[in-house]
């Protein structure tokens, strides 16, 4: 499907594509990744200031599908009086970045697995290259002996600031006084007035002086692209202004950087960097990448390359105690070929973070909750793959399972028995929709059967006999509400158990659902909150889309196997369960759909597309199926274009929901997708406006959307992208796939979307064979990131 078009998206895709079988990247083989993250639109005017941190409309890095990480990050929620989810969420975010900054200046001197290359940026670029033309092999280059790293089975944590049980005070804004100071200068340089808030914000005291000195450091600001930043230095330097200019080198190597973690990388290898800056107009990437480094904007990185399907061997990525380099060489001595990769500071303190707290649930032996034979009777209980998880879970800190919807009664029955056996025991969801299903797991009386369990003919859970202790249906009835919680409620501090004295998260075991959407700074959030002694549980499809943000969290351990797995054998059930398995494994073949559960509606252009899903929605579905439209949800590749989710939303409003939009564009009871913080988007329902801004009905409560933050936070929801909708399914979904869609689709875009269908599916299709294609041909794009190398130091090899 088409989208608003991006001038230098192919330039940026090459700039954050390995290539295919990259060390270090992840392909169609194992989990399958996202079929694309937004990145900054080419915007201008008020346009470019409602961008919010990915952008506003454009899925850029060569992909379509956006995410709904086109809103500010500060998007407000609005309670008068008090800070936002979005706001506390945020405010937890900077105190676990505050104890990351101060656990790496105890350590004086870089993180041991990874960190800044010692030495001159010159000097790593001339290694670099003499590494890479063969002239030098890795091990003098970056000579000096390897350091040692130390896998304690009990490692002792740091002290955590206790997490503050008011709520964040909400950022102050910049002085009226800089916003007109900035303002003169962006009108000075013929740029859009209206960036002048954000760029103050970014560039702080003294911005307007900071953009005289260095206009390119308009490039920061989300929805600003180099050539725009390039006529603003124009106007203001005049001759000075050159595209040899140092600055400028080093601005555009920090936006690729950018554009490559809004595409899900959480670092790239130098060749490429420099390739892509090359094509950029940069006349000497050499220096732009020294120079970025030298002034501390990235970090360099040298990672070891193992043979495939061999397990990472521990990196020199960091310096000794002397700051000199390590070097490569195997364990007999031979030397080893490296790659250097080049990242972003935030990422890569995240990344080294996570690998921390991951590596400490390894090694450590879980709290002794329960005896040993009490949690084998509670595992006898049960059957199959279930039985499976509660026995891992009850020897390990850190288990993965996977599975597809059937597959949420395995962590439910984990959990019953956990609270049974008076264990501390949560669910953390990616949204409230999430949130809300696995309660409904919880809520279940024991497990239905499960006839067609491969390894077990019978239920997954029977009752215990009357002399054992545990009995998973003894849970009172409150443990639903307590026990499941969204993921950015958890670590928000607004649901779940709160925090210990430490700053720890006062629990004993915890599940995440939809593992595939932790990105490496929640995920790194998430790992550092748990206290010494808790099993993490991380559950998920490893079929569907990765995360918004950079990294690959979950499939990085499915591959690093460093931990028990546990693969659900439970199918989901109907036509639907058997359409959607079979995407997953490369096939789209027909099912027998006596129930109406999938029907397929082609079309020969977007207008007919459209058309067709508003008849589905307002009559066909609610007439054939029983599913009203407000529980039947639409989803298409991408915001844009003929039949994105805008012309869907506008067309299903204009029908469902007619009204002036009055107030940005909406009226009451218009359905409406809000995204609070960038990646994570809410279901709502307007229910009215005022001056305080735009008031919601969303996950089970209300929100208030100031004025200035309704355009780049709140969208039209009839229509999402799939992005939007992983993680919430919907009794009813239509799935439009016009016929400019080939570029859009992949194998996880399409299991995602399908996957969102409980009950019925129905498929608006112009696509023609570009859906079976994209099933059986088109994988997700790899993803750079480190975690493998990262954790392969600190946890056991026989893990």
């Amino acid at each position: 499907m088409s989208t608003e078009p991006e001038p230098a998206a192919e330039e940026t895709a090459d700039a954050v594509d390995p290539g295919p079988g990259a060390p270090g990247t992840a392909d169609g083989s194992g989990a399958p990744a996202q079929d694309g993250s937004q990145t900054a639109a080419a915007q201008t005017g008020a346009d470019a200031a409602g961008t919010g941190a990915a952008g506003a409309d454009v899925a850029g890095v060569g992909e379509t599908d956006t995410d709904g990480t086109d809103t500010d990050a500060s998007g407000g929620d609005g309670a008068a009086g008090q800070a936002s989810e979005a706001e506390a969420e945020l405010a937890a975010q900077r105190v676990e970045r505050e104890r990351i900054e101060r656990r790496k200046a105890e350590r004086q001197g870089p993180i041991a697995a990874g960190g800044k290359l010692s030495g001159t940026a010159a000097d790593l670029l001339a290694a670099v290259r003499a590494v890479e033309s063969g002239e030098k092999p890795a091990a003098p280059v970056f000579g000096g002996p390897e350091p040692t790293r130390r896998p304690a089975p009990e490692p002792a944590r740091q002290s955590r600031p206790a997490a503050s049980a008011e709520p964040a005070a909400a950022p102050a804004g910049p002085a009226p006084e800089a916003v007109r100071a900035v303002r003169e200068v962006l009108a000075e340089g013929g740029a859009p007035e209206a960036l002048a808030p954000q760029t103050a914000a970014l560039l702080g005291e003294g911005a307007q002086d900071a953009l005289r000195a260095d206009p390119w450091q308009l490039l920061r600001v989300a929805g600003v692209r180099p050539e725009q930043a390039d006529g603003f230095a124009r106007a203001l330097l005049g001759a000075e202004c050159g595209p040899d200019d140092a600055r400028r080198g080093r601005a555009v190597t920090v936006w690729l950087l950018e554009q490559a973690a809004l595409a899900g990388h959480t670092a790239l290898e130098l060749p490429r960097l420099t390739e892509t800056l090359a094509r950029r107009g940069v006349p000497d990437p050499d220096a732009a990448v020294q120079s970025t480094l030298a002034e501390g904007e990235a970090l360099a990185f040298q990672d070891a390359l193992d043979e495939p399907g061999t397990r990472p061997e521990p990196t020199s990525a960091g310096r000794d105690a002397d700051g000199e380099g390590t070097d490569e060489e195997g364990a007999d001595g031979a030397e080893r070929p490296v790659r250097v990769l080049v990242g972003l500071e935030r990422y890569a303190l995240a990344e080294e973070s996570l690998a921390d707290g991951l590596a400490r649930l390894v090694n450590s032996a879980p709290k002794q909750d329960g005896s040993a034979a009490d949690w084998e009777r509670a595992a006898g209980s049960a059957r199959g793959s279930a039985a499976e998880l509660i026995r891992a879970a009850a020897a390990h800190g850190l288990v993965l399972h996977t599975g597809g919807e059937a597959s949420l009664a395995e962590p439910a029955a984990l959990l019953r028995t956990a609270h049974a056996l008076g264990l501390r025991a949560w669910a953390a969801a990616h949204g409230p929709l999430g949130r809300d299903r696995f309660a409904a797991f919880l809520d279940a009386p024991g497990e239905p059967s499960e006839p067609s369990e491969l390894s077990e003919p019978s239920e997954l859970s029977k009752p215990s006999e009357p002399s054992e202790p545990y009995e998973a249906d003894s849970v009172e009835p409150g443990f639903t509400a307590a026990a499941a919680v969204t993921l950015a409620g958890l670590l928000s501090g607004a649901e779940g158990p709160g925090r210990d004295a430490d700053g720890a998260l006062d629990l004993d075991l915890l599940v995440v659902l939809d593992a595939p959407q932790l990105d490496v700074e929640s995920a790194a959030l998430l790992a550092e909150s748990l206290p010494d002694g808790a099993r993490l549980v991380l559950a998920g499809d490893p079929a569907v889309l990765w995360s918004a943000g950079p990294g690959r969290v979950f499939a990085d351990l499915l591959a690093a196997r460093v931990c028990p797995q546990i693969a659900s054998r439970r199918p989901d059930p109907g036509p639907l369960g058997e359409l959607v398995s079979g995407i997953g494994v490369g096939e789209l073949g027909q099912v027998e759909a006596p129930g109406k559960e999938v029907v397929i509606v082609p079309v020969r252009d977007p207008g007919e597309a459209v058309h067709r899903t508003v008849q589905l929605v307002a009559d066909s579905v609610p007439r054939a199926i029983g599913v009203p439209a407000e529980e039947t949800q639409v989803i298409t590749p991408g915001h844009g274009g003929a039949a994105g989710t805008r012309a869907l939303n506008a067309a299903l409003k204009e029908r469902l929901n007619p009204g002036p939009g009055r107030f940005g564009g909406f009226d009451p009871g218009d359905r409406v997708a809000y995204s609070p913080v960038p990646g994570r988007t809410l279901p709502g329902l307007v229910t009215r406006a005022d001056a305080e801004g735009l008031h919601l009905a969303c996950a089970g409560g209300t929100v208030v959307v100031p004025r200035d933050r309704v355009e780049r936070s709140v969208r039209h929801g009839w229509a999402l992208t799939a992005h939007q909708a992983v993680g919430g399914r919907w009794p009813a979904v239509v799935v439009v796939l016009p016929g400019d869609a080939a570029q859009a689709l992949s194998r996880p875009w399409v299991y995602t979307a399908f996957g969102r269908a409980d009950r019925h599916l129905s498929v608006v299709h112009g696509a023609e064979q570009a859906l079976p294609r994209a099933v059986a041909e088109v994988p997700a794009k790899p993803r750079t990131t480190r975690l493998p190398v990262l954790l392969a130091p600190q946890v056991p090899t026989d893990a």
